[in-house]
């Protein structure tokens, strides 16, 4: 008898605060439901953000107060669903740590909003998230039953390059997969966060566990991707479910990209000095004199006038030579590594001066606009998104989604009877995997199939 379910993966990106992103979840989910989904997998980082370009202002052996600061403000975007820093495991999934006093619930209330979403779409939900517990972050992931809630909650065993500045290491025992029932098709799911997939003993202690729905929320945008989807599909004899956001510059927050500070500034610098007052102080800018007694005198500095006068002009001739008055130096060339060829002219105070010559005038751009340039560095893709769906035997059932930003929703009904039907092949973790000669034991993890 066939076990059909349908599945789906949503292109997602987070936005400027939780709030507008667990709104926006419940809406993804929603419309989910109506389209028969059952399962549904959100991208690495969904809740909190992935930080991508942000540095943080550090550097080996530096940091800085502009990165601690970023820090704070991703620390405050962060979920605080309960758990300790250690990792509670069962005791949190079955609510049996303390609660603080006069609180129905532990944490900031994301794992119960997360609760309500499921339960009233009726669909399973597998969301990535940035998890705050004591002083650390940690990249996670929480499997949400519509019926009974929290199953489980795993956290990246190891964070990926640089991520390791600003995420601390989960435990390797919430690498245990769960089981759960849904329209009458038995699941035993886990998943492995983003490049998490290029470490061959984790995946394998994920196929140990007899998966056969492998979830892998993402960040990584590359072509090279999804091919690595395929192999572990074909690897584990189980669906492949990858989500990943797609998110364009001018998406991201405003403390990495810093705009917001520099509106601040170009608002407090334009129109200082204009009309002779500082707009900081709306004080009259001024000019200080001594007298020969050696008095101060303040004095109001004159109004600025624009300049009508061309940057120069020729004068009249001495001797039959023109004489050239420069009210203003051109600069296009300050800076460059290779010095321009220039031309050297006598002021009517007989004072040398150096212009660039006619060919630098005719190579500086007359068309270059910093908004438009702006605008067009806004409109970069910073991840192009890639979401899919593969199955057992490494075909591409859905995807890969590039470029969609909002409501890219991949969706698949799937046969989990496919999951044995690929085993007369392939079972790398059972006897084709010859046990009698491999072993892979992890810290705190049971790799038998679970119950």
């Amino acid at each position: 008898m066939p076990q059909k379910l349908t599945v789906a993966v949503s292109q997602s990106r987070t936005l400027p605060s939780t709030s507008a992103t667990l709104s926006a979840l419940s809406e993804t989910t929603h419309k989910a439901a109506r389209e028969g989904v059952q399962l549904l997998l959100f991208p690495e980082a969904y809740l909190g953000g992935y930080p991508r370009t942000c540095s943080f202002g550090t550097a080996v052996g530096s940091r800085n107060e502009t990165g601690r600061e970023q820090f704070l403000q991703y620390f405050h975007s962060a979920v605080d669903l309960g758990d300790t820093p250690r990792g509670a495991g069962q005791d949190w999934v079955n609510r049996k740590l303390e609660v603080p006093k006069g609180k129905e619930y532990r944490g900031d209330g994301t794992r119960e909003r997360l609760e309500e979403v499921a339960r009233e779409t009726g669909v399973f939900l597998v969301i990535g998230l940035v998890e705050k517990s004591g002083g650390s972050l940690y990249c996670a992931v929480v499997y949400v039953c519509p019926r009974e809630g929290c199953l489980g909650k795993r956290r990246k065993v190891m964070p990926t390059g640089t991520e390791r500045l600003i995420w601390a290491q989960g435990s390797p025992s919430t690498l245990r997969a769960i089981t759960t029932t849904i329209a009458g098709v038995k699941l035993i799911l886990a998943a492995a966060i983003c490049w998490e997939n290029y470490m061959p003993l984790l995946r394998f202690s994920l196929y140990s566990q007899n998966v056969n729905l492998y979830l892998a929320p993402t960040a990584d945008a590359r072509d090279t991707w999804v091919p690595l989807m395929q192999t572990v599909a074909g690897e584990s004899r189980a669906y492949v479910l990858s989500a990943n956001q797609c998110m364009k510059r001018k998406n991201l927050p405003d403390w990495i990209t810093g705009k917001a500070n520099a509106k601040q500034d170009q608002e407090e610098s334009s129109g200082a000095n204009v009309g002779g007052k500082d707009k900081k102080t709306r004080r009259s800018s001024s000019i200080v004199t001594k007298t020969e007694g050696n008095h101060e005198i303040c004095l109001p500095s004159p109004d600025p006038k624009p300049t009508t006068k061309p940057a120069y002009a020729n004068q009249t001739t001495t001797n039959g030579t023109s004489r050239l008055h420069l009210s203003t130096i051109p600069a296009d060339s300050q800076g460059d590594e290779t010095p321009q060829k220039s031309t050297q002219y006598d002021t009517p105070d007989s004072h040398e001066l150096t212009l660039p010559s006619s060919k630098s005038f005719k190579d500086t751009p007359t068309n270059s606009n910093p908004k438009l340039q702006q605008d067009n560095d806004d409109e970069e893709f910073v991840s192009r998104g890639g979401s899919c769906i593969i199955s057992p035997t490494g075909a591409v059932l859905a995807g890969p989604l590039w470029e969609v930003e909002d409501g890219g929703l991949l969706t698949a009904t799937v046969d989990f009877e496919d999951c044995e039907r690929g085993r007369l092949e392939l079972d790398v973790a059972g006897s084709y995997g010859r046990m009698d000669s491999f072993e892979l034991t992890v810290a705190g993890l049971d790799l038998s199939p679970p119950p």
